[in-house]
């Protein structure tokens, strides 16, 4: 049975229409995946969670940011990226012209983990199929990785941030270009770090064809 086919049928969704090549219809509509992510209690923060920040932005973007998890604020809220450092990020977006409408920003989970710890390698598994379907179903033209714990989930490295910057990388075995930044709350506590942000953006844009 195919990675897709055993997933839905975990999710007692009807498969009678997906092929054991993995061909067919979408995986699951946003809205359906974003209600199943709603409703998870697949892993301890289920019980810790005020809400589940699944992402926001415009899903059809062909910039997909992944963030490594919620804070405080998200929490409460329920969309990523709200607090200082998402403030930050906005700004960042700006300097080459772009809105938080223009992209899609969510995170490796979708749930708080208890006083901004990392989230553990059993939390990120967990959440690990609703971001490959977030993936799948936004199909960016470029993929960018805020912070360690986002590099460590989608690239499967342990390197650190200063090996894994000004490269490209790809997806699992797709061919989606996949970038490293630094995580704007780590650009907060250094900011003499700042500046490697606009090489980054430099080099997404000599690099990637993004419009």
């Amino acid at each position: 049975m195919s990675r897709k086919k055993e997933l839905l049928t975990l999710m007692n969704i009807d498969v009678s229409w997906l092929n054991d090549d993995g061909l067919g219809k979408n995986i699951l509509s946003f809205e359906d995946l974003k209600l199943d992510a709603d409703n998870c209690q697949k892993c301890i923060l289920a019980k810790t969670r005020n809400k589940v920040v699944f992402g926001k932005g415009n899903n059809n973007s062909q910039i997909l940011i992944i963030g490594e998890a919620p804070g405080k604020e998200e929490d409460l809220t329920a969309e990523p990226f709200v607090g200082r450092a998402g403030k930050l990020l906005t700004e960042i977006l700006l300097s080459i012209k772009l809105t938080r409408d223009d992209v899609y920003i969510t995170n490796t989970v979708k749930c708080r983990p208890p006083e901004n710890r990392n989230p553990s390698n059993e939390e990120i598994k967990s959440c690990a199929s609703y971001l490959d379907q977030q993936i799948e179903l936004i199909s960016p033209k470029v993929i960018i990785l805020l912070g360690k714990i986002a590099a460590e989930r989608i690239l499967n490295s342990s390197e650190p941030m200063a090996s894994l910057r000004q490269k490209i990388h790809f997806y699992k075995n797709t061919n989606i270009p996949t970038l490293v930044f630094y995580h704007p709350a780590y650009l907060l506590r250094s900011p003499n770090e700042k500046r490697k942000v606009w090489e980054d953006l430099i080099f997404m844009k000599e690099n990637i064809n993004v419009s």
